[in-house]
C-alpha cells in the first residue's frame, strides 16, 4: 500500500509504532497492542501550548508568551529538554526530513534551520497546521497575546493572558525582587497598557469600581466575543499562590490611596492583587472562561517553588462564589503530583500533562498518571506545552514529542490497569479517549 495516497493513516500506524517500539523505555514494557492502536488513532486536543505564527509572520512573532522565557539568566535545564535529547533526531527527521543526530553542532544547526525553512517555504500558511497534523493534534488550545496568520479556529483556539490586569499601581519595587521579575513586570505594565488602549482609556482609571467596570470587564468581554476559550495566569512567575478574600471595600481603600504611589507597601498591595484574582475568576465564570493557572516549577533559576505549591490554591476551589469558574492546572504540578491529585476532587478543577510530557519520561509520568486515572480520570486533560525553546527544539519538535510521550505513558499507565483488573479493555479505550480529547470537548463545548 502507498501511504502518501492516506497521510491520515500513515500517521496513525507511524504512532502506533512509536508508542509499542521506538521509545527507548517502552521496548520492554508491553503495551497492549490493541490499546496502542486506539490510543495513536486518535487526534488529541492541546489544553496548552505556545504555536508560532505561520510564514512570513513567524520571524517577528514575539506574541507566543507574554512573560518569554527564552532570556532569562542561566539556569539547570531539566535534562528531556536539552539538545542532546535523543528523540530530536525522530522529530526532527519526522517533521523537517533533516536526519541529524543530536546534540548538533554549529554546522548542524544551520542545516537544520535550512530544512525548517524549506518546510515553512512548501508549507506557507498551512504551516502551523502541519505541524499539527504531524503531532496527530486535532485542535490546540494557542496560549498566546494574539492569534495570527495561520493559527486561527477551527484548529487553533486562543487563550490570552490576564496577569498584567492584577497589577495596576507602580509595579518597579516588585521588579527589583530578582533578574527575571526584572525583565517581566516592565513587559505586564506594556501588556496593560496594550488592554488600557483596548478598552478605550487614556490613563488607569481613578476608583477601584472604575477600573473593574471599564478594563477588567471590558477586556474580558472583548476577549470572549474575539475567540478565547479560556483565560491564563502565570501568576506563578511573579508572585506566589495565596490569595486572601479581601473585602472589596478594603481593596478600593488601598486602590484609591496607593494609586500614584512610587513603591506601594507590598503587604498593602499584595491584598489588593489578591481582591482582583478573584474578581477576574469569578468574571471568568460568569462568561464561561476556565481559568488557567501555571502549576509546576517554572524556568529561571528564580522561581519560587514553594510558592507554587497549589495546594494554597484550595481555598479559591472551596469558594461558593467561584464554584461556577472553572479551574484548569497547568503542567501537572510537578513536584507537588499528588497535592495536585487530591484537588480533583474539587468539583470545578482539572488538570493537564503540558510540559510534564516533555520535563519527564514517559516511565515516569505514568506512574502519577495511573494514580490519577484510578481517582479521577474525566479530570485529566492532554497538553504539550509546545513551544519555541531554543534552536534545537522548536515548538515543533516539542509538540511532536510530547505528544508521543502522553501517548506512551497513557498507554503503559492503562496496561497496568488491565494487567490489575482495575479495568477491562473497553474501559481502558474509553479512557484513552477522555484523556486525549473527550474531558476538553466537555469542559470547553467545543
Amino acid at each position: 500500500m502507498n501511504l502518501t495516497r492516506y497521510p491520515q493513516l500513515a500517521i496513525t500506524i507511524l504512532l502506533f509504532a512509536a508508542i509499542t517500539h521506538a521509545h527507548p523505555q517502552s521496548a520492554n514494557l508491553s503495551i497492549d497492542p490493541t490499546l496502542a492502536q486506539q490510543i495513536a488513532s486518535i487526534p488529541a486536543i492541546d489544553n496548552h501550548a505556545h504555536p508560532l505564527l505561520s510564514p512570513p509572520a513567524y520571524a517577528t512573532d514575539r506574541n507566543f508568551d507574554a512573560l518569554p522565557v527564552d532570556t532569562m539568566d542561566p539556569y539547570t535545564e531539566p535534562a528531556g529538554m536539552r539538545s542532546n535529547l535523543p528523540t530530536l533526531h525522530d522529530a526532527w527527521q519526522a517533521i523537517f526530513h533533516f536526519n541529524g543526530q543530536p546534540p548538533l553542532d554549529a554546522t548542524g544547526l544551520q542545516q537544520l534551520e535550512a530544512a525548517r525553512e524549506s518546510t515553512r517555504q512548501q508549507q506557507g500558511e498551512n504551516y502551523s497546521t502541519y505541524i499539527l497534523d504531524k503531532a496527530n493534534i486535532g485542535t490546540m488550545l494557542a496560549n498566546r497575546v494574539a492569534m495570527g496568520i495561520g493559527v486561527q479556529p477551527p484548529r487553533f483556539r486562543w487563550v490570552p493572558y490576564v496577569d498584567a490586569l492584577l497589577f495596576p499601581l507602580d509595579n518597579s519595587g516588585l521588579a527589583a525582587a530578582t533578574p527575571d521579575r526584572a525583565q517581566f513586570f516592565p513587559l505586564e505594565d506594556k501588556l496593560r497598557a496594550k488592554y488600557l488602549q483596548q478598552a478605550n482609556l487614556k490613563t488607569i482609571p481613578p476608583t477601584l469600581d472604575l477600573y473593574l467596570s471599564k478594563l477588567i470587564d471590558v477586556i474580558l468581554a472583548q476577549q470572549k466575543s474575539q475567540g478565547a476559550v479560556a483565560e491564563k495566569f502565570e501568576i506563578a512567575y511573579l508572585r506566589s499562590f495565596g490569595f486572601e478574600d479581601v473585602p472589596r471595600t478594603e481593596a478600593a481603600r488601598i486602590y484609591t490611596t496607593l494609586l500614584h504611589t512610587p513603591h506601594p507597601e507590598e503587604t498593602q498591595y499584595k491584598r489588593l492583587q489578591d481582591f482582583l484574582f478573584r474578581y477576574i475568576a469569578q468574571e471568568c465564570g460568569r462568561l464561561n472562561l476556565p481559568v488557567h493557572i501555571h502549576t509546576t516549577s517554572g524556568g529561571g533559576g528564580y522561581f519560587s517553588i514553594a510558592g507554587d505549591n497549589p495546594l494554597l490554591l484550595e481555598p479559591l476551589f472551596n469558594d461558593p462564589r467561584l464554584r461556577h469558574t472553572n479551574f484548569v492546572l497547568l503542567h501537572g504540578g510537578w513536584p507537588f503530583v499528588h497535592e495536585i491529585g487530591a484537588l480533583l476532587q474539587k468539583p470545578n478543577v482539572y488538570l493537564d500533562l503540558s510540559q510534564q510530557s516533555l520535563m519527564i519520561s514517559p516511565r515516569t509520568m505514568s506512574t502519577w498518571l495511573r494514580e490519577w486515572l484510578e481517582l479521577y480520570p474525566e479530570k485529566i486533560l492532554y497538553g504539550t506545552d509546545a513551544y519555541p525553546y531554543s534552536s534545537s527544539m522548536g515548538w515543533e519538535e516539542a509538540a511532536y514529542i510530547a505528544n508521543r510521550n502522553i501517548r506512551t505513558s497513557l498507554g503503559m499507565a492503562l496496561t497496568g490497569m488491565i494487567e490489575d483488573k482495575e479495568v477491562t479493555e473497553p474501559q481502558a479505550e474509553d479512557l484513552s479517549r477522555m484523556v486525549l480529547c473527550e474531558n476538553a470537548q466537555s469542559l470547553y463545548k467545543f
